[in-house]
């Protein structure tokens, strides 16, 4: 299959880059051609406030490239991970109009909240969601900003109005059933969207190391909930939980974690970790889509400690693969972050079934099926679409 991958890549790396080069490279190692895409947010450097806010709605350059691409490369379809603000949905009406079908990934919220994550002041927000998102001018939702939120505000009021994301794109990922419903709710097709998690290499199954302490791994970042966090283990620079990562709260992980704050780390030494550590800890306190560090934890055998809110309760099975505690509750985090220090045995057991959870649901293979099968539903979709059969 001739696979071309579209993806606006973010100025800070995060899960939806390293989800697009995983992808790429699991459709390479089963045979498939592909290329990808790519454009990078710091293009918006150089770029004027205007030219950005208009290339949000409408990228004439985007349009041009990819429309290259679909008489060069001939793609057999189009998977695209994200679009904003670079490539903007100008991509999904070339590929329309060069009958090319469409997938598109949905990694966040955006579609349905400008902030994409449904968080405001700390708070689960869901003002927008199903209705006109002019709300978040006002609140300055995106980036503190009434400029940068309208103009986001004003590519989905035009692009929803002009039906571009019900007519343009021909099968949507969601990455859990919370997630689907989410954006049904908000007024996306059901028939059109599809499910299938993020997935995890594992090549080194997990051995039978003495486990000990937890790990948090990700953003430093009040959404990801560092405070909650922070406030769960009050005794500072004692506490058996290591925390990698960065973000806007370094100093705060600095001054409290002290020498268990180890900052960035690659992906494979963060694997290593996680096959010694008893829990890995997520106490965000947004709707989260599909973690790429739960799937890497189980597949090391590591239960997860995780808000029972939103996909992140359907993902982690209470008392079974992890446990789950009240969303922003400090004092709850510590009574679970507590039992699973005094409980290693529970906790080893739950490692065992978050190991066979991975097999299951979050293995490549498994990941690569599931791919194909949303592939060629969508190709037989917009074959019936394009040619009427």
């Amino acid at each position: 299959m001739k696979i071309l991958i579209a993806h606006n890549a973010y100025q800070l790396k995060g899960g939806e880059d390293r989800v697009v080069e995983a992808e790429a490279g699991l459709l390479k190692q089963y045979g498939h051609d592909v290329e990808i895409y790519r454009r990078h947010n710091d293009e918006l450097n150089v770029m004027s406030k205007t030219s950005a806010a208009l290339s949000t709605v409408w990228s004439r350059k985007s349009a041009d490239e990819v429309a290259h691409y679909c008489r060069v490369f001939q793609p057999d379809l189009i998977h695209v991970h994200n679009t904003f603000p670079l490539i903007s949905p100008s991509l999904f009406w070339v590929a329309s109009a060069n009958q090319v079908p469409v997938v598109q990934t949905l990694h966040n919220f955006r579609l349905l909240c400008p902030q994409a994550t449904f968080l405001r002041q700390g708070k689960i927000c869901e003002d927008c969601l199903g209705k006109p998102a002019w709300r978040s001018i006002p609140r300055k939702c995106y980036r503190d900003s009434e400029i940068q939120s309208a103009a986001i505000t004003g590519m989905l009021a035009i692009h929803r109005t002009i039906g571009t994301y019900r007519e343009k794109i021909t099968r949507y990922i969601a990455l859990n059933a919370f997630c689907r419903d989410k954006f049904v709710e908000g007024g996306l097709p059901a028939e059109k969207i599809c499910i299938k998690p993020n997935f995890a290499v594992s090549d080194v199954p997990p051995g039978d190391c003495v486990r000990r302490g937890g790990l948090f791994v990700g953003r430093l970042s009040t959404e990801k909930g560092l405070d909650v966090l922070v406030a769960a283990t009050p005794d500072q620079g004692q506490s058996e939980i290591e925390v990698i990562g960065s973000g806007p709260l370094e100093e705060l992980a600095k001054a409290h974690f002290g020498e268990r704050y180890s900052g960035f780390m690659s992906l494979e030494q963060i694997m290593q970790k996680m096959r010694s550590a008893r829990f890995l800890v997520l106490p965000s306190i947004c709707y989260e889509s599909s973690p790429c560090t739960i799937a890497e934890a189980f597949s090391c055998g590591l239960p997860v400690i995780t808000s029972r809110l939103g996909a992140l309760a359907e993902i982690v099975e209470d008392g079974v693969t992890g446990l789950l505690f009240n969303p922003g509750s400090s004092t709850d985090l510590a009574k679970k972050i507590a039992w699973a220090n005094a409980n290693p045995q529970q906790m080893l057991q739950m490692g065992q079934a978050a190991r066979r959870e991975y097999e299951t649901h979050y293995t490549p293979e498994r990941n690569h099926q599931m791919l194909l099968e949303i592939y060629d539903d969508a190709i037989i979709a917009a074959k019936r679409s394009f040619y009427g059969s």
